[in-house]
Formats: structure tokens, C-alpha cells, sequence
């Protein structure tokens, strides 16, 4: 797939997260097979462009090209300074988050809000194309609401407008993460516009990753939750597309690698404290459903140093070796496993 001047290397992208997709994940997922990942969310606040979340959120050192960045506001104005500030400090592709539904950001009218303005719309668009001389890239939803689903005329006026490439999460603002992802509306949009359309919402699996490239006709899928402590599915996928067959589950010897490696990269990213504690999700995410991880994670979260977390963690994956070099999950969670290491 391409967007403006960049070919990606797949189809395969991971979805912006807000406190997840932070340097250190992006550029693990990327190891493991994606062709694009999109930063968490900037925000178009130029007072806090000094913070030093803002300055990590722009800091992208030895992150694989192309560099996606998405930022969320509602003043045109502020939007297009945004865009400018971020291609400035090494971002290649701009993403206008229109999709978000956290009611912190549609209280102020911003992310899936702004589906219900299509004119504010627009001229947020006009102002980022405008403003940047990279691809720019729009993620939105269905809709506002299951009675008010106007994506598709979004999606022509984005592809008017000069936007590159649409992401689209199957649900409207309202449904949040509830219910079912449908992707009827997303099959109706790729038929309505020639720019790439990337499906997203509720992708767990390499079959459900085909079904839905194949149900919408979408020229990429977007992985959210399901690659949160799961980063190989990526490759998962792009393997079963490729082949049509499963590759083996990664062995426990490499889930430790990958996780103390990417537990590493957050103590370096963050300072050993704030590494430390953004570090806890994510090993609750890697060992979710291995076997005897309940008590794991549990004693994990008590823990207050790096050292101890290491060791934590160094201890465990070696129990679990000397069980079985092969992944082993709890009985009670053996049928729930991918919504489990997705949730």
C-alpha cells in the first residue's frame, strides 16, 4: 500500500493508542511485521508543546520510516500549527484523529465529536493539507450515532479535500468498544472512494484480518487492541495472507526476549520510575492467560524498582520453561485466549 511518496512494506497497520503507542511499541510492533504504526495522539495545544510528554511524544529516534504522528483538536487554526510542529520535529505522514471516543476529547469537540460538524470538518482538513507538505491521513468512525452514520460523505469530502489515505473504525462515536464492529459502512466507503482505506475495529486474528479485507475490500487493516502483548501478530497475519497457513506460537523463550526488551526500552524512554510503572500493563498484557499468571501480575503491580521487576519477570518465564518450551495457558482461560491478550 502507499501513501503519498511511502510504500509500505504490507497492509498491515497498528492503530493509534493513547499511552500505548509510544516510541518503544511502535518500533517493537514494526520489528514484528507491521508496515506502519501511528503515534498516540498529540494533542493541537500549542502551551503544551513544551511538556515533556509533548517532546517525547515528538521524539523518534531510530523509529523505521515512514513516521506517522496524529494529532487531535478542534480549531483549524491550531491544528495546522500542530501538523507543522510535528513535521518539524521528523514526522512524514500527519494523522487527524477524528475517531477517538474518550469523552475527555468529544467534551471539547475534538476526535469522534467532530463527526457531528461536517463544515468544522472541512475546514480542519483544508487547514492541516494546507499547512504541511507531507501526506496527511484522517482516522474517523461510522458516525456519531447508529442513526446518524455519515462517514461516507466524510470520506468524499476528505478525498477532496487532498487527504491520502482514510483509517475507519466500524463503530460510531456512540458505541464506543461496545458491541460488535460492523463493517457495512467501511465496504460502503471503499466503494465511494479511490484514496486507501485502512479497516479497523475488532481485528483479533489472521482469519479475521482476511475476512474483513475481503468482506470490505479495504486496501489495509488496522490492529488496536489484539497486538497489545501480542506484537508478533503482525507477522501472524501477514504470514496467513501471504500463505494461508498459521505460523507456530512464538515459544516462551521468546516471549521473555521480546518483553524484556521491550520492558527495557521503557525504563531508557522514560527514566527508571515512569518506566517501571508504564511497564506493568504491558507485562500484564504479554503473560494474560499463561498458565499461574494470575498471581503473577498481581505481585507484580506491588513491586516499586526496576530490579525487582526484572527479576520478577527473569523468574517466572523461567518457571514457566522448565514446564513446557511451548506456550501453556490456564484452562479456564484456554477459550478466551484471543480476547484475553486483546483486552
Amino acid at each position: 500500500m502507499q501513501i503519498g511518496p511511502y510504500i509500505l512494506k504490507n497492509n498491515l497497520v497498528v492503530a493509534p493508542m493513547a499511552g500505548v503507542t509510544d516510541r518503544p511499541f511502535r518500533i517493537l510492533c514494526k520489528k514484528m511485521g507491521a508496515g506502519l504504526a501511528v503515534s498516540e495522539m498529540v494533542t493541537s495545544n500549542s502551551l503544551l508543546y513544551g511538556s515533556a510528554k509533548t517532546l517525547r511524544r515528538a521524539n523518534h529516534e531510530g523509529e523505521v520510516d515512514p513516521i506517522s504522528v496524529q494529532i487531535a483538536g478542534a480549531d483549524p487554526k491550531m491544528m495546522a500549527e500542530a501538523a507543522k510542529y510535528n513535521v518539524d520535529n521528523g514526522a512524514q505522514i500527519i494523522d487527524i484523529n477524528m475517531g477517538c471516543p474518550a469523552k475527555k476529547i468529544c467534551n471539547v469537540m475534538a476526535g469522534s465529536a467532530l463527526l457531528k460538524d461536517e463544515p468544522l470538518v472541512s475546514q480542519i482538513l483544508k487547514a492541516v493539507v494546507a499547512a504541511v507538505d507531507v501526506p496527511v491521513t484522517l482516522k474517523i468512525r461510522t458516525g456519531w450515532d447508529k442513526q446518524n452514520r455519515n462517514a461516507i460523505a466524510v470520506a468524499k469530502m476528505a478525498e477532496d479535500i487532498g487527504v491520502q489515505a482514510l483509517a475507519m473504525h466500524g463503530r460510531t462515536r456512540a458505541c464506543a468498544y461496545t458491541g460488535d464492529a460492523e463493517y457495512d459502512t467501511i465496504a460502503a466507503v471503499k466503494q465511494a472512494i479511490n484514496i486507501p482505506l485502512i479497516a479497523n475495529g475488532d481485528i483479533t486474528t489472521p482469519e479475521k484480518a482476511k475476512y474483513v479485507l475481503d468482506y470490505t475490500g479495504a486496501d489495509a487493516v488496522m490492529i488496536g487492541r489484539a497486538a497489545q502483548g501480542r506484537p508478533w501478530i503482525f507477522r501472524e497475519i501477514e504470514h496467513y495472507l501471504k500463505t494461508g497457513e498459521h505460523l507456530a506460537l512464538p515459544e516462551v523463550s521468546e516471549i521473555h526476549r521480546v518483553m524484556q526488551e521491550h520492558v527495557a526500552d521503557l525504563y531508557d524512554f522514560y527514566g527508571d520510575l515512569s518506566g517501571m510503572r508504564i511497564a506493568r500493563k504491558h507485562i500484564s498484557w504479554y503473560t494474560k492467560g499463561l498458565k499461574d499468571s494470575a498471581n503473577f501480575r498481581h505481585a507484580m503491580n506491588q513491586l516499586q524498582t526496576i530490579e525487582e521487576q526484572q527479576a520478577a519477570i527473569n523468574e517466572f518465564f523461567e518457571r514457566l520453561q522448565t514446564q513446557s518450551t511451548h506456550l501453556q495457558y490456564a484452562e479456564d482461560d484456554a477459550a478466551t485466549t484471543d480476547e484475553a491478550m486483546a483486552a
